[in-house]
Formats: structure tokens, sequence, C-alpha cells
């Protein structure tokens, strides 16, 4: 009988899963615009006081959390880690606690920055603009002030994003 042995590293998910609790916050929001916002994206707040993904003219003022499935699960079955909010969904925006997110550029480390892009890059095929990244790119990406990340990504480009502040209300 061959002996079993559980690894050192671990998976850390989807994105979109909250990370660790207790100390996370939680919102809901109406989803504005006519666009879907996949698990795990950064928002902001539009005009009118719904939620919508991370643009090229978001600041890191505009930040108000990420789209989590708190409460929603994934959309197909044969594909569990994708999910999504559609136009005028109610959204559960995690404001703050730790949270899984894809990273797209860049090695994640424990309390090292947490970036968005917000134009894109063609040196940089992997940059989408509103993905989450651990490496600066001058002028093409935010840095989240009140995130940091909490360790490297996994083998699915997941990693684990704290956000120490709510910085919106």
């Amino acid at each position: 009988m061959r002996g079993q042995v559980i690894g050192k590293n671990m998976a850390h998910g989807y994105a979109g899963d909250y990370a660790r609790q207790p100390d996370m916050i939680v919102d809901t929001h109406p989803l504005g615009g006519a666009a879907a916002v996949q698990f795990g994206t950064p928002l902001v707040y539009d005009s009118n006081g719904n939620v919508t993904a991370f643009g090229a003219d978001s600041t890191a003022a505009d930040f108000v959390g990420i789209a989590s499935r708190e409460f929603k699960s994934a959309t197909s079955y044969l594909s569990q880690s994708a999910g999504e909010y559609r136009s005028n969904e109610a959204v559960s925006v995690f404001k703050r606690g730790c949270i899984n997110v894809l990273c797209k550029v860049g090695a994640p480390k424990l309390g090292g920055k947490v970036y968005v892009r917000i134009v894109a890059n063609e040196t940089i095929p992997t940059g989408v603009v509103g993905g989450f990244e651990a490496a600066a790119d001058e002028g093409k990406t935010v840095e989240l002030t009140n995130c940091q990340w909490r360790g490297e990504k996994d083998a699915n480009g997941v990693a684990e994003i704290r956000i120490l502040s709510c910085n919106r209300a």
C-alpha cells in the first residue's frame, strides 16, 4: 500500500471566494452598466451609486471593493471557477478582509503592493484592463494603497488579497 502525503502548498480556490473570516465586510449594491462583471473583479461606483468594473478612468480613490461569490454561485456546472453578475443584479461587494482574485501579472508576495491595470500594454499580453497585478507598469497601473497580497499565487493564478480598510462607504 502506497502512502499518501498532504502537500504543503494548497490551491487558493476560485476568484471571488472569501479566504478568511471573521474580519470581513460585504455589502450589496446593484450592478450598473450593460457589461457583466466576473467574480473577483475590482469595482467602483458609477454616477448613480451602482457598482461597475474598475476601468481606464478609475483611480485608487474610486476603488469600492471586489465582486465576491458570497451568495451567488457559478453560472455553469462544468466551469465552477467562472461566475458573473449581470446588469441590474445585486452584487456582493467585498469591502474589507481577505478574498481570492486572479493575479494576471507578476509574482505576489506577502505584504506586497496590489495594482490594477487601467491601460493595456502590448508587451504584457496577460495584463487586462481591470485585472489585478503584483507588478507596477508606470502610467498603466494604479496601486490600491488599502490592499496587500497575502502570499504567492497558485498554479491557477489565484492569489489572496487583504483589503485593509474600507475605501468608500
